[in-house]
């Protein structure tokens, strides 16, 4: 235990305080069993160590580590446990629990049996908590994090401090809200670089290899998270590769199950499974018209990726600009909405809003007759009336 003692210490040293996400202030840290699921690389990790070092002391009641450790070959975590709380543990951070066999049943023991133990752990997207051996759905308050938001990325590189805006307050007071922004930054002058290559953390560590990074983050979710998680045939990781770069270079996809599984190779119930699983790893977003979420046996009406980084990622020199502002919308404003494809405009959120996503120059036409309908304008550092810039949803979150 001493060597993972020692890890953790040298981790908080060497950890920013300079930037922290808003998801900080998301959770309620006082639950006894916290769960933050995530896409890899999105900064769950360095979530975790800022609030031990924003918030607990460093006198052996706290301890971090993660199950990925190969402390874990011949070690098993409810000795930890057992270990850590006998020296006066009270709070214990678990990273990559998915990593860990059987780690379900475990933690719902430690939960049960240690009463005045605070525990917070990290897994992948795909992280089930609801299974029939260990029932964590009753026992752990879950959150789900996204990558960077386009406040939270000018806040980070130009060390600003904008705060959150509910979709509320943009679609009644937008055109003050832009005027705010404006005086401080031009928010056109960075918009491209965020949906290039902004949207994950480490795009501070070292910009030139962000998307060779971003490739393997992708390649560790088909080639291990899946067939770990999901059973996916790691022998299917490259046709879905080709699945994802086809995805990015439409406008958006509209799946032709049939043509697609002839195309890939892929059984067509299978791709339908898989789609769906891609969506539960944070690759993409998949829409049907009108409907609340999509079940593993639905074909989706429309496929994006999750986020417009992927999209240059799999498809640098044919991105399809219509496309990344739709997935920049969807992306930005599903963190904490519900959004739904429809037939006039282009997405209903909340079951009450209808906006249609385009250029500057879009017209009203589509949807001027419909009620609560505005238009979300690429290109515009100010709006008016029901025309809003695109960039001033990425202040959701």
């Amino acid at each position: 235990m001493e060597e993972l003692e020692e890890k953790f210490i040298r981790k908080i040293e060497t950890i920013s305080m300079d930037f922290m996400r808003g998801t900080m202030q998301e959770i309620n840290w006082s639950a006894r069993l916290i769960g933050i699921r995530g896409a890899r690389g999105v900064g769950k990790t360095t979530l975790m160590l800022q609030y031990i070092k924003k918030n607990l002391p460093l006198d052996g009641s706290s301890l971090y580590v993660s199950l990925d450790n190969i402390w874990f070959a011949e070690n098993k975590l409810t000795g930890l446990t057992d270990e850590f709380i006998k020296k006066g543990g009270k709070f214990l951070f678990l990273d990559e629990v998915h990593k860990y066999p059987n780690w379900s049943q475990e933690l719902k023991n430690i939960y049960d049996d240690y009463p005045d133990l605070h525990i917070v752990f990290t897994g992948s997207s795909l992280l089930e908590i609801l299974n029939a051996r260990a029932d964590l759905s009753r026992r752990a308050v879950m959150y789900t994090m996204q990558g960077l938001s386009y406040r939270e990325y000018l806040n980070l590189t130009l060390n600003l401090n904008f705060p959150v805006v509910s979709l509320e307050e943009i679609l009644k007071d937008h055109v003050t809200i832009a005027g705010e922004v404006n005086k401080t930054v031009k928010p056109l002058q960075h918009f491209n670089n965020y949906l290039k290559s902004g949207y994950y953390p480490f795009f501070v560590e070292e910009a030139s290899l962000y998307h060779q990074r971003l490739e393997e983050v992708i390649n560790l979710i088909l080639e291990i998270e899946l067939p770990l998680l999901r059973k996916v045939d790691i022998a299917y990781a490259a046709r879905l590769k080709q699945l994802l770069q086809i995805i990015a270079q439409s406008a958006p996809f509209m799946p032709n199950i049939s043509k697609l599984s002839d195309r890939i190779k892929i059984n067509r119930n299978t791709l339908i499974s898989y789609l769906y699983f891609l969506q539960e790893a944070h690759l993409t977003k998949n829409y049907i018209k009108i409907a609340k979420g999509i079940t593993r046996l639905q074909k989706p009406d429309k496929v994006y990726l999750e986020n417009t980084n992927l999209q240059f990622a799999f498809a640098a020199e044919n991105t399809d600009k219509g496309n990344l502002r739709e997935t920049f919308f969807i992306n930005q404003v599903g963190k904490a909405n519900e959004v739904e494809y429809i037939e006039e405009g282009d997405f209903k959120i909340n079951n009450t809003w209808v906006f249609e996503i385009g250029g500057s120059g879009k017209k009203n036409e589509q949807i001027k007759h419909l009620k609560n309908s505005y238009r979300v304008l690429d290109n515009l550092e100010y709006g008016s009336g029901n025309k809003i810039p695109l960039w001033m949803f990425g202040f959701l979150y």
